[in-house]
């Protein structure tokens, strides 16, 4: 099994707060992603982040 990462939690909120509410909502996230509309606006936003990717490294 690999290693499981370090969770980062630079906010007054108690770490098992954050799990409790991302539970939650985690089931929305998931169907959201799996629906057409989600997978449509994923795509967008990849094409959209390597045409900003490729803008910023022509700048170079």
């Amino acid at each position: 099994m690999g290693r499981r990462k370090k969770l980062i939690n630079n906010s007054d909120i108690p770490q098992h707060q954050i799990e409790a509410i991302a539970r939650c909502i985690m089931p929305d996230i998931l169907a959201f992603y799996e629906s057409e509309e989600g997978q449509r606006e994923f795509a967008e936003w990849k094409k959209q982040r390597e045409a900003e990717r490729q803008e910023a490294e022509m700048k170079k």
